[in-house]
């Protein structure tokens, strides 16, 4: 049965899912448990030259070469400073019929939450500090707003090669 079908179907109420919550530059943010691996502390990366500064480096994971992908710097803000509680969430995001692992610096890590489909708002037209179409939906949680990330989206593969490649050009870096 398709998602929209389910969507439609009074009788075939959709699950509550649970959502990994992190705070960046002040914010609370969430993404879907499914896709996320694991959680590392912030270790050394490696920079790779040429890169523009949403894309922090690279980490040895187990052998693999993890891209670690700057939230704070991909939805336009500044670079995140590494503190005490920084971590690395290691996520499966899916890309052309195959799993591509990425790593995202984030402030900290908070907590897993359950929230069901009731709690979840559509994204606003305006107002968040973000892209509209980085965000999945606003959760509702103790009377606060969690904002969703469409993940896939954020870390949509051909758009950071773009980026990449803008980043080759002669402009200056700041």
């Amino acid at each position: 049965m398709s998602l929209s079908n389910k969507m439609k179907s009074p009788d075939n109420v959709p699950e509550t899912r649970q959502y990994l919550t992190f705070t960046l530059a002040g914010e609370t943010f969430a993404v879907g448990t499914l896709s996320v691996k694991e959680i590392i502390e912030y270790g050394q990366l490696t920079g790779v030259p040429m890169m523009p500064p949403s894309i922090r480096g690279v980490i040895n994971l187990r052998g693999a070469v993890v891209p670690v992908i700057d939230l704070g710097a991909r939805f336009g803000g500044r670079q995140t400073e590494v503190g005490r509680r920084t971590c690395i969430v290691i996520l499966e995001v899916d890309h052309a019929d195959e799993q591509q692992v990425i790593g995202v610096l984030v402030d900290a890590v908070n907590e897993v939450l359950e929230i069901a489909p009731a709690q979840i708002e559509p994204p606003p037209a305006f107002g968040a500090h973000i892209r509209t179409d980085f965000i999945q939906g606003m959760g509702k949680v103790g009377g606060r707003f969690v904002i969703l990330l469409d993940i896939g989206r954020v870390l949509s593969v051909d758009e950071l090669a773009v980026l990449a490649q803008v980043a080759e050009s002669p402009t200056p870096n700041e």
